[in-house]
């Protein structure tokens, strides 16, 4: 199994949306904070992105720059541009123009600027530790022969938002997926030489990554220290040592901490019983689950489960009363 695929997976929720847009003269615009993760993609011309801290960044064509936590930050045609406040969303999943505030264009002018703009909804009540250690700002300037897959699916994606065709809707959302773990990869692997502890060197070092391979490949074996100690080619003793000091946490701690991830999934997503939740998370016994379930959420698995289902059925029950 992938671990950095399970990282997003554990946070994903509902589509992602994307739009192009096309800028001309002055334009500024200021996003609020928000659960999503935000992306541009400059295509052509060129902007600044303003974050919530730290100095204004210039992007130029081919540009991808990806905020993660949700902060509000600005996105303007100059570092001085005055921002107008961003108050609605994408029309809906997929758009052909994002509709970033602006200077009005004459008709058939050739735009300054052409983005692609778009968001991910992220549950942050619990981030993977793998992305939660991301900075305000990824920034992935364009270098030729660099990251080929992250650039054919920028132009794939481009294309499909400026010429909408049968499929798009289908396409759009698998392109967008792609997009994420382009970007992701990417940025981990300009860090991997830089980073001496921390998961952009713990997903290049070959012991923790073969560790970190076997937990999510099987999350429910009964792993010990050792046993992963014997996946990772090292010792004991030297493999605890090195996972804590480059994941943050323990190989154990890391372990359990994914299992209640894993498990508080099932329980929001399936009917699965509570035992069946248990033996998927590595716990032969429902009541040693329902303990440690506890101790992790502050609520035991059929509390979350009941708490899941009522938050679901009220916005459906809203719909309802207002049709």
């Amino acid at each position: 199994m992938d671990v950095l695929s399970d990282a997003i997976t554990s946070m994903r929720t509902g589509r992602p949306h994307a739009g192009r847009t096309e800028k001309h003269g002055s334009w500024g615009v200021r996003f609020p904070d928000s659960d999503g993760a935000g992306f541009h993609v400059v295509l052509q011309g060129a902007c600044w992105i303003l974050p919530p801290d730290g100095e204004p960044l210039a992007l130029g064509p081919g540009d991808v720059v990806f905020m993660p936590h949700g902060r509000g930050y600005g996105l303007a045609d100059g570092p001085r541009t005055p921002l107008a406040e961003f108050s609605g969303s994408l029309p809906g999943p997929f758009a052909r123009d994002a509709s970033v505030p602006g200077t009005a264009a004459p008709d058939a002018a050739v735009p300054d600027t052409v983005l692609l703009c778009g968001a991910y909804l992220l549950d942050r009540l619990r981030p993977h530790p793998l992305l939660a250690e991301l900075p305000q700002v990824l920034h992935i300037p364009a270098r030729l022969g660099r990251h080929p897959e992250l650039r054919s699916a920028v132009e794939l994606l481009g294309g499909e938002l400026e010429r909408p065709r049968p499929g798009a809707s289908a396409v759009l959302t698998s392109l967008l997926d792609m997009l994420l773990l382009y970007v992701l990869r990417a940025w981990y692997e300009e860090q991997s030489g830089r980073a001496g502890t921390g998961w952009a060197a713990a997903l290049h070092d070959r012991p923790v990554s073969e560790a970190l391979r076997a937990i999510h490949r099987d999350p429910a074996h009964p792993w010990t220290v050792e046993t992963l100690g014997q996946a990772a080619g090292l010792s004991r003793a030297a493999f605890a040592r090195r996972f804590t000091a480059l994941a943050g946490r323990s190989p154990l701690a890391y372990l359990t901490w994914w299992r209640m991830t894993l498990a508080a999934r099932l329980l929001r997503e399936s009917e699965l019983p509570l035992r069946a939740v248990a033996e998927r998370s590595g716990y032969t016994s429902e009541f040693a689950f329902a303990k440690a379930f506890k101790r992790e959420y502050g609520v035991a698995p059929g509390g979350y489960r009941r708490r899941g289902q009522e938050s679901e059925a009220a916005p459906a029950a809203t719909s309802l009363a207002q049709r």
